[in-house]
């Protein structure tokens, strides 16, 4: 077969390993979304925009949620040492099922400067769907805790989606299986009945042959 020939015959074949390689992966549409948060501190009301990008990740029958902050938001009129701040937040997810899901990160690696916006770490928690579609992710209500505080913080601009996702729900609960073990257990039950009844037969036929014949 000349080269020509061999490299018409193999086309199709790569034409259906691509398409089966492109039905496969999961449908996904992803953007950066500006979220102004405005936020309720310890000293007072304030506000920050910040980029916030979100990704998932399949891992077995859920999805490794991760939030990402591009920009610091509020600040501390005192300096945070390092690891005085905790942060944690909600994805709001939509679309196929309602639902929110807890992210949580590390705290602060390094001392944070006073009146400096607080970068967020990546915060991250798993979403496991209970139906399939098409479900999409929002950046939902931050929480920073330091020095004893707490610093609510809530996208006030209605955010649009950051994530987008074809997802599978996970498999839903069956009734148990009957096995051979519970036929075997059924049949010596039924063995056993009919062995008590066999019993009760023929000791009632044993007394029936004792009984002394009338006169």
């Amino acid at each position: 077969m000349s080269d020509r020939k061999r490299s018409t015959a193999l086309a199709p074949a790569s034409a259906l390993a691509v398409a089966a390689v492109l039905l496969a992966a999961p449908a996904a549409h992803a953007d950066v979304v500006d979220v102004a948060y405005d936020c309720k501190t310890p000293i007072g009301d304030k506000s920050a925009v910040s980029p916030i990008d979100i990704k998932a990740v399949k891992e077995g029958d859920g999805y490794k949620l991760t939030m990402s902050f591009q920009k610091g938001v509020s600040s501390s009129p005192v300096e945070l040492g390092k690891g005085a701040m905790s942060p944690s937040a909600v994805v709001l997810v939509g679309g196929a099922e309602t639902a929110s899901v807890p992210v949580s990160g590390a705290s602060n690696p390094e001392a944070v400067p006073a009146n400096t916006p607080i970068k967020i770490t990546d915060l991250s928690g798993t979403y496991t769907p209970k139906k399939s579609g098409k479900v999409t992710f929002t950046a939902g209500v931050l929480t920073i805790k330091a020095l004893g505080t707490t610093t609510t913080c809530t996208p006030g601009n209605s955010p649009k989606p950051s994530l987008e996702l074809d997802v599978t729900g996970a498999a839903q609960d069956t009734l148990p299986q009957t096995g051979p073990t519970d036929s075997a257990l059924a049949l010596g039950t039924l063995g056993a009945t009919v062995l008590l009844t066999g019993a009760a037969g023929v000791l009632w036929l044993t007394r029936r042959g004792q009984r002394a014949p009338r006169s």
